[in-house]
């Protein structure tokens, strides 16, 4: 920035702030009144605590549906709980589920009748069904190191790509990063009907119960905060019935996301200062959509 020619002698032709004209002054030059434009954080946002965490419930539920996913196939591994077990129970919860959805606006200027989303359920699970055979003996050439290695991977990818601002329905990587990971644990389970339930609960899980979530948001928002908060606990009582020291990382992993870090964000919020002046580029507010057509 050039230097400030008040310091001397006044100018006898005062300086304008203009391009289109010829003046006896550096390229560079400003006066005093140039810092007098100067504004800070005109546009920050102020975050309140309860809203934020709030917020990363939705992050905090998420995580914990993954660790009930897999808490539910090391189960079905270890021949604690039957494939028909889990398929009753799945279609127990589907049924409730799809009642509130209903019950909470479902209806409204929905473009699908009940009858077509019966028949989508029934042909996705008769053809999970009949490719089941197939999905099981699918990574018989992969070691099993490996596959565990994919799946992480992939519900690794599942968390970070999930859009937790608008989550019905999921988003297309989040979704598929989540069922390639469930065809992957489902082939290493000891029967067919074995992969059949655990790819119907990988549906119910990262599929339906993410729309419901978010009805329950629009719709009845004193709701959401304890359906978050019991998926978590959940998720953190299911892992520790099979790896207490997993289940205390787990508990600390959602302390620190639904709490610790809001209380960073609205700490650090104090200290944000942003500096507007008339160095910012023009921002044209007219509609300049007639001189594009």
């Amino acid at each position: 920035m050039g230097a400030d020619s008040d310091a001397g002698a006044s100018p006898a032709v005062p300086w304008r702030k203009v391009l289109y004209e010829r003046q006896p002054f550096p390229d560079n030059y400003v006066d005093r009144r140039f810092l007098e434009e100067l504004r800070r954080n005109i546009r920050v946002r102020r975050y309140s605590y309860w809203a934020v965490v709030r917020e990363t419930g939705l992050v905090s539920q998420q995580l914990s549906c993954v660790a009930l996913f897999l808490t539910l196939w090391s189960y079905m591994e270890q021949g604690n709980v039957g494939p028909l077990t889990l398929l009753w129970t799945g279609l127990g919860c589907s049924v409730l589920g799809y009642t509130l959805y209903e019950a909470l606006g479902g209806g409204i200027d929905r473009e699908r009748t009940r009858c077509a989303d019966l028949q989508s359920a029934a042909v996705f699970m008769a053809f999970t069904f009949g490719f089941s055979p197939v999905l099981k003996t699918l990574t018989e050439s992969v070691s099993t190191d490996t596959v565990y290695a994919m799946s992480a991977g992939m519900l690794i990818a599942h968390l970070a790509s999930f859009p937790y601002t608008q989550p019905s329905l999921p988003g297309s990587l989040s979704l598929n990063a989540a069922l390639f990971a469930s065809v992957c644990l489902a082939s290493r389970l000891p029967g067919t009907l074995h992969t059949f339930a655990m790819l119907s609960c990988a549906l119910l899980v990262f599929a339906l119960w993410p729309c419901l979530l978010q009805r329950l948001r629009h719709t009845a928002e004193w709701t959401f905060p304890w359906a978050a908060g019991m998926v978590c606990v959940c998720g953190v009582v299911g892992v520790g019935t099979l790896w207490p020291a997993g289940a205390l990382l787990l508990f600390l992993a959602l302390v620190i996301l639904t709490l610790v870090c809001p209380l960073l964000l609205v700490r650090l919020q104090r200290h944000k200062d942003n500096i507007h002046g008339p160095w910012d580029e023009a921002e044209i507010s007219d509609d300049l959509s007639r001189f594009l057509s």
